[in-house]
């Protein structure tokens, strides 16, 4: 795991709004939205549009992911909570 990734997992214990993700860590739009793809494609986070509606098909964050929420998965608290 990755500095970045772990840093943006600790963010995420709790759904997020992708603008309160971009002040906590002040990242720029290109490095935040590709390490949320990178944690993502391991399965150790969930995107909503709502806070009680998960995204279920596929995203491309660079195209929707400033409009998202975010939450760490079972698999990415562990993943996180290893090191």
């Amino acid at each position: 795991m990755s500095d970045e990734e772990f840093d943006l997992l600790d963010e995420l214990y709790f759904v997020q709004p992708y603008a309160v993700l971009q002040e906590a860590l002040g990242w720029e739009d290109s490095r935040l939205l590709d390490t949320l793809s990178l944690l993502l494609d391991k399965g150790w986070i969930k995107c909503f549009s709502a806070p009680d509606q998960e995204c279920f098909d596929d995203i491309d964050l660079h195209a929707v992911g400033k409009a998202l929420m975010y939450l760490a998965t079972k698999k990415g608290l562990m993943a996180h909570n290893t090191l």
